[in-house]
């Protein structure tokens, strides 16, 4: 029998051979790179990110307001928050999902990794600590742009597939884009769009501007292309992908979540234009429509797939969708009564924290172990406890940030800094969680050497 496989194997031409190595090696190079990317993330979400909002909310409590608090700083903040984490974590799946081409084989994924952490740590440099600021803010706005042009290069190298035409007679073949794909570019469209936009305000600011901070009329409009246009498109598309079939409902909706989106980019032009009592009832349906499309609401057919993570999963995932219906009614609240910015950060942050990043630590736990090549999650006690920590530190928040700001209440100001470490620990366990994952796990690709 053995003698059998030896001559069998030997009747394997060598071109064949050498095709399944080198895809082997191009696989284990995209497990690294997106672990460079994860890492990448998690630097801008623990350091940058979290802490640095952490920092900035105490400032908030102990002076009862923005008083005295850079508007540059807390952009950098967000700018971590945005593209620093969710951004990293959006390019390097986005790499490990392509098929290998002559264009992400070779030093494309490692350069735009580099463009882009360049970027993000100029940037980071230049908002919160104000150094050379009027050089290094456009510098970084441009490398994080070509980091994106580079990107959507490779992914437009991927041919989609192919599906024969229906019509009786018909032989042609035509490109087939499912709605989840036309949500996720819909979502890298308006990426770029606000990387472009980063990249002009950042030129302008450092010509003419006297701090590195964006004009506050612009950023109110700006913050609606991120929230709206970049970010809730793009958990919408990859949850049309997965949802489902994680917890066992039917299919989604196709025709309801393009809908959802069309409605949604009504809302996010009309923001952008200014026009905010108009703009939140229309993101509101959208979040409803996104939500229904995808089922989250209705009772599973089949067991919800738990394997390797924590039971509670369907719970917070269905959690996080009812945050993001909440941050647009708390939207819709902002429009007509805000008058200190409260409202509209206790609607930013149910969408941001609440919906995005409540998400991804769900998600992630059940998707990043397998596409960076490890065996499985460190810890599903611990993705529970993250999980908790960030709700409760998020409804804290939501909760006490327009009692506080808006005068409403001023015990909500002594309240608001325990909701920031309480969230802090969140991010710091969730960090931890996928350091642990993939140093200690062993190597799927072990046996593949």
């Amino acid at each position: 029998m053995s003698t059998t496989l030896i001559e069998t194997t030997r009747e394997i031409p060598k071109e064949i051979t050498s095709e399944r190595r080198a895809q082997t090696e191009f696989e284990k190079g995209k497990s690294r790179m997106l672990r460079l990317w994860i890492a990448l993330g998690i630097f801008f979400m623990v350091l940058p990110g979290t802490i640095l909002g952490v920092t900035n909310l105490l400032l908030i409590s102990a002076h009862h307001g923005f008083h005295g608090l850079s508007p540059a700083w807390i952009q950098a903040h967000g700018h971590s928050q945005v593209f620093g984490w969710i951004g990293s974590f959006v390019l390097g799946i986005g790499f490990y999902s392509q098929p290998r081409t002559r264009a992400n084989s070779g030093k494309l994924p490692i350069t735009c990794w580099s463009l882009w952490a360049a970027g993000l740590t100029l940037h980071w440099l230049a908002g919160a600590y104000l150094w050379h600021w009027r050089v290094t803010l456009p510098l970084s706005g441009v490398t994080e742009l070509l980091a994106m042009i580079l990107f959507l290069y490779a992914a437009s190298q991927h041919k989609l597939p192919e599906t024969a035409d229906v019509t009786p007679g018909a032989a042609k073949q035509r490109a087939k884009i499912e709605p989840w794909m036309q949500t996720v570019l819909v979502s890298n469209f308006a990426m770029f769009l606000a990387l472009a936009l980063n990249f002009a305000i950042g030129v302008q600011q450092a010509m003419y501007g006297s701090t590195p901070a964006r004009p506050h009329g612009f950023d109110e409009r700006y913050l609606v292309l991120l929230g709206w246009g970049f970010l809730a498109p793009l958990v919408w598309g990859f949850s049309a992908r997965w949802v489902p079939i994680f917890l066992g409902v039917k299919p989604v909706r196709g025709r309801v979540l393009q809908l959802a989106v069309a409605v949604d980019l009504v809302g996010v032009a009309t923001g952008m234009a200014g026009a905010a009592k108009l703009a939140t009832p229309l993101l509101a349906t959208a979040a409803v429509l996104a939500a229904a499309s995808m089922r989250v609401f209705e009772w599973p057919e089949r067991p919800a797939k738990t394997i390797g993570i924590h039971a509670s999963f369907p719970a917070f995932l269905r959690i996080a969708y009812a945050w993001s219906i909440i941050a647009a009614l708390i939207g819709i609240w902002a429009a007509w009564m805000d008058v200190h910015n409260g409202i509209w950060g206790g609607s930013r942050h149910a969408l941001t924290v609440g919906f995005i990043a409540l998400m991804v630590m769900t998600v992630g736990p059940r998707i990043l172990p397998h596409f960076a090549g490890v065996s499985g999650l460190y810890s599903a006690r611990m993705m529970f406890a993250t999980l908790m920590l960030l709700s409760v530190g998020c409804a804290l928040r939501v909760t006490m940030e327009p009692l506080a700001y808006e005068g409403y209440a001023h015990f909500a100001w002594k309240v608001l800094p325990f909701s920031g470490f309480i969230e802090l620990g969140a991010v710091l366990l969730f960090a931890l969680q996928l350091v642990l994952t993939f140093t200690r796990m062993p190597s799927v690709f072990a046996d593949l050497s």
